[in-house]
């Protein structure tokens, strides 16, 4: 009997057919969306102590359905060990730890520790189809992708080098030295351009116009590189709903 109730929540739990199920996962989804209003609600600086006392109480009943979560998950498992160390496992575990550890105290040290909580948001990756589309896309296009950061590594690297032969004389505070110009770099190769470092003599400006073309190419490399891949996962998936 006991073995039929366990296999009737692995069903419940796991699956995503019967209404049971589906009902289960949508509850989760309900709490996970309650948890991260919580969790926002709670860096509010000017709340009465009514309000906080029910943000208390609605994280207390977050924590507890989280956690009455794991523990079922881990009785329903078949295999207990590869739960606990999956990536579903190991989120759903970072999700209500931070409570009881922190449980207690009021060191902030330690209460910061509850700020691991907007971790539950990655709970609704278990519900996302494209997700696992888009670890395969990842994993078709690992070779490319790996080839491209280490391209990126290099570029960046060369950026900097750049910047410093043509800035340090004129700014030599800002560009003191290699390593300090890798912050410029990235900023520039990401288009991002926060301005708290920028070239003021003409060559560094003209070498600043060719790196933001080179920043331009970089950024637009990955995303064909993905999109192709998931293209192909897509096909993928297509051929084996055909097969079936």
């Amino acid at each position: 009997m006991l073995m039929s109730l366990r296999s009737q929540l692995n069903e419940v739990v796991n699956g995503n057919s019967s209404v049971p199920s589906k009902l289960f996962h949508s509850l989760v989804l309900i709490m996970v969306l309650v948890a991260l209003v919580s969790f926002s609600l709670d860096t509010v600086g000017s709340m009465t102590p009514e309000q906080e006392r029910t943000l208390e109480i609605v994280e207390l009943f977050c924590v507890g359905f989280f956690t009455l979560e794991y523990l079922l998950r881990i009785w329903v498992a078949q295999s207990r060990f590869k739960y606990l160390f999956s990536f579903h496992g190991i989120i759903d575990f970072i999700t209500i730890a931070p409570f009881y550890i922190a449980l207690g105290f009021d060191h902030r040290p330690l209460r910061a520790l509850r700020l691991l909580r907007v971790f539950a948001v990655l709970k609704l990756l278990r519900y996302s189809v494209s997700l696992d589309r888009m670890v395969r896309a990842f994993h078709i296009g690992k070779g490319e992708l790996g080839l491209f950061l280490g391209l990126s590594v290099f570029v960046i690297y060369l950026a900097a080098v750049g910047i410093y032969y043509f800035e340090s004389t004129a700014q030599p505070d800002s560009f003191s030295s290699i390593p300090a110009s890798l912050w410029w770099a990235v900023v520039t190769l990401t288009t991002v351009g926060y301005g708290d470092m920028y070239p003021v003599t003409a060559g560094g400006r003209s070498f600043t116009f060719i790196i933001l073309f080179v920043g331009l190419g970089l950024v637009a490399v990955p995303a064909g590189i993905i999109s192709s891949a998931l293209s192909e996962a897509r096909r993928q998936e297509q051929d084996v709903g055909d097969r079936q």
